[in-house]
Formats: structure tokens, C-alpha cells, sequence
């Protein structure tokens, strides 16, 4: 049965709610953090090919920065727990609770049972973007990650530098780990720099051209031990298409710095989610 009903219109119009009011959060020191952050020391830097991956780690209370540094180029970024890889970047309840896209003072949060902020988002070059007439806007947590096995799906194809496979070879290649351990780690992802948003009219997933130019940049406050996974998306700036190599693709670079002694005091990495995990039972 598909004819609406007589009170259509009425359903409708029932204002929403939002799911998770989120004033309640703790409120990053972003004050504290890029006061840190003024004289901290570059101590590494990783150039993630085009079309491929590369693992990162980030110490807790050191800072990343991911730069687009020749062409724009969007990024699909996993998070792990450096000392327990199974603690990993959890894109839903991320975006329940900031939103389909996230930007400076949000969060990357981790799965369950820690679910704790993994990384604070302290500057975002593109944060004048905001929401487009499309819809669109950036650095999404609503897309999963181009991978191999869409592709082979909707088009028959085995196409191995899409984000996915590039994040695979690159995790078990870091940790020392065959394919088959290292894919199930593999997780949805932050879209940096990717500018996406859904059609009004089908509710589809669309993507289009970034306007991240050279220069631009995400920082980020690692807020416990991290070990970072970034792909530089074979789909380029995503202005057309993703897993091809039809695309003109860039390659990224990944910086950490170090803060000087004592400008982070007070702070401390935060403990995992405290509840009880009883899950009603005694």
C-alpha cells in the first residue's frame, strides 16, 4: 500500500528531536591545547603516496596535522588504540554525536566498550565550507570507504587501490600481519577533506569536487597513544569518481609535533567509558 494517508500532511509536520543532545559532553580545552600547540616541535612527518596508505603513530598529548600539499586530494582516515588495535575510530556514534560532518573542537570517538575520545579536531583551515546549497559540506563520518568489493558488486570490477585494500596492506604491513588478519580491523572512516552530503530528493550519498587547495590542513590533539592509517583516495578529489585510476590523485602529508614540557598541565589522557558493563545482570 503505498497512497498516503488522509492525515499525510500532519505526520510530517512533527517537528524532530535530536537523538543525542550533546551539551552535556565534556568541552575540549581547546584553549589549552593550542596554547600546546604554539611551541610544539615537529618530530616526524609521513608522505602518504596517491592511490596508496601509510601508517602514522601519534603519542597522547602530541598533535597531527594532515596536509594537502601538491593538488587537492581527499583522505579516508582510521584511528587505532596504538597499545590495542581493536580499540578503533567509531564513525556512527561520532556522528550521532556531532553530525554528519565534523570540524574544529569535535571528536573522534572509539568503539565500544571504551567509546572515549581518541582525537579533538583543534584547526580546520576549511571550517568557512559550512553546509553548501547542495547540502554538502566536509571531513565526513557518514561515508564507509571506497573498497573492492562495491565495486565488484556494481560493476564487476577488481580494482586493489581503492581506500580499503590501501588501508589493509598498510595496517599489515605496520603491525606485521598477514591480509586476512589485518582486514577485519580495517574500519569506517573520517573523510578529510571529502565534501559529501545526501540528495534531498532520493536521500543518496553524493559526493563532489573538494575545495581543498595546497595549504589547507586538519590538526588534530591525540588524546590517547594512536596509531593512524591514512589512504590518499584514488578518486582525487572526488569530483567525478573514486576507485580508478582515471583520476588525478596527490599524495598527503602527515606531521607530528611534540609539546614542550609543562604546557599541557592538568591534562590527561581519558579513561575508557565508565559504565559498568553489567548489561542488566548481576
Amino acid at each position: 500500500m503505498t497512497n498516503a494517508p488522509a492525515d499525510a500532511d500532519a505526520r510530517r509536520a512533527i517537528p524532530p528531536v535530536i537523538c543525542y543532545p550533546n551539551e552535556t559532553l565534556p568541552e575540549p580545552p581547546l584553549d589549552l591545547y593550542r596554547a600546546a600547540r604554539a611551541t610544539a616541535v615537529k618530530t616526524d612527518e609521513v608522505l602518504v603516496p596517491a592511490r596508496d596508505a601509510r601508517c602514522f603513530t601519534v603519542p597522547a598529548g602530541h598533535f597531527f596535522r594532515i596536509s594537502s600539499v601538491e593538488g587537492a586530494q581527499v583522505g579516508d582516515l582510521n584511528l587505532h588504540n596504538l597499545n590495542d588495535v581493536t580499540e578503533r575510530f567509531y564513525s556512527g556514534k561520532t556522528r550521532a554525536l556531532h553530525g554528519t560532518h565534523i570540524t574544529t573542537g569535535e571528536r573522534m570517538w572509539s568503539n565500544f566498550p571504551h567509546m572515549r575520545p581518541m582525537a579533538t579536531i583543534i584547526a580546520d583551515t576549511l571550517g568557512w565550507y559550512g553546509i553548501d546549497d547542495f547540502g554538502g559540506s566536509v571531513h565526513d563520518v557518514i561515508g564507509t570507504r571506497c573498497d573492492p568489493y562495491t565495486g565488484n558488486l556494481l560493476a564487476d570490477t577488481q580494482y586493489h587501490h581503492c581506500c580499503h585494500s590501501n588501508l589493509t596492506r598498510s595496517l599489515a604491513d605496520h603491525v606485521g600481519v598477514n591480509l586476512d588478519e589485518a582486514e577485519p580491523l580495517v574500519h569506517d572512516v573520517l573523510n578529510v577533506f571529502m565534501c559529501t552530503g545526501f540528495t534531498r530528493d532520493t536521500g543518496q550519498y553524493f559526493m563532489k569536487a573538494s575545495p581543498v587547495r595546497p595549504g589547507d590542513f586538519l590538526e588534530f590533539f591525540a588524546e590517547i597513544d594512536l596509531l593512524g592509517n591514512l589512504s590518499a583516495c584514488p578518486g582525487g578529489d572526488c569530483s567525478s569518481e573514486h576507485s580508478s585510476d582515471a583520476a588525478s590523485c596527490h599524495p598527503l602529508l602527515v606531521e607530528v609535533f611534540s609539546p614542550a614540557q609543562g604546557t599541557l598541565a592538568g591534562w590527561s589522557s581519558p579513561k575508557i567509558n565508565q559504565y559498568d558493563r553489567t548489561h542488566g545482570r548481576r
